[in-house]
């Protein structure tokens, strides 16, 4: 992964989005010698939210089963009639 600091971002944002955009490798911004930011190419940035938002509907399914709180194909379809017709 490249690392810049913010002040080379700051006088080359053009470039440094060009070779972003050519690599679609994630960029680590510094700032005072630390981790300040990721920047990302957009549609990187939107498939991370698309697989976060799968894994978390599975965390709450798995929640779901643990605390026992399922149905039977027969219960869940009586639940979810209107939606069904």
């Amino acid at each position: 992964m490249k690392t810049e600091l913010v002040t080379t971002l700051k006088r080359q944002a053009t470039k440094i989005l060009a070779e972003l955009h050519e690599s679609k490798e994630p960029i680590l911004i510094t700032e005072h010698g630390q981790p300040s930011a990721y920047l990302v190419d957009v549609d990187h940035y939107e498939m991370m939210q698309n697989r976060m938002h799968i894994l978390e509907g599975l965390a709450r399914g798995e929640a779901a089963i643990r605390d026992n709180r399922i149905y039977t194909n027969a219960e869940a379809k009586e639940k979810m009639s209107k939606w069904l017709k």
